[in-house]
């Protein structure tokens, strides 16, 4: 898994900090997938990737601003899914910090969607009209593709 997370990374993050970041968020959703507890997966990535996730969104919050790369987006995003109830809460919790807020939704909603399960259908139904017709294409497929596999 942790290769894989480092051969996708590499066409877009092609740096030691970019792979660590694809390979911390991999192993999140992993982990979440497997229905470990967020405690389990907040040790995981403290312990293997070196990120701190002790910091809370309030502590960060007012100093925070847009930082592109994974050292300064991939822990925030991963606390905002870690303070999360839900998918939607991980989404809003990733947006209140503002900067670099597409990406972190991406990543803190990838591993909210691992953890609680498919995006809800009002969420769903609200968005996917946004979207040209082959995202919306590549969507279904890995949808069909994913929930044949669990």
């Amino acid at each position: 898994m942790l290769g894989e997370a480092a051969r996708s990374a590499a066409a877009t993050h092609d740096h030691p900090e970019g792979v660590k970041g694809a390979q911390a968020v991999a192993s999140a959703i992993w982990l979440a997938r497997k229905g470990e507890k967020k405690i389990a997966v907040k040790q995981f990535i403290e312990k293997n990737f070196n990120y701190n996730l002790s910091r809370t969104l309030a502590e960060i919050r007012p100093g925070y601003r847009f930082d592109v790369s994974c050292r300064g987006s991939v822990p925030e995003a991963i606390i905002c899914f870690l303070e999360a109830d839900s998918f939607e809460n991980a989404i809003r919790n990733a947006i209140s910090l503002g900067g670099d807020a597409d990406t972190q939704a991406a990543i803190a909603g990838s591993i909210a969607e691992a953890c609680y399960g498919p995006v809800p259908e009002s969420i769903r139904t609200r968005v996917r009209p946004f979207l040209p017709p082959d995202m919306q294409e590549i969507l279904q497929t890995f949808e069909e593709t994913l929930v044949s596999r669990a």
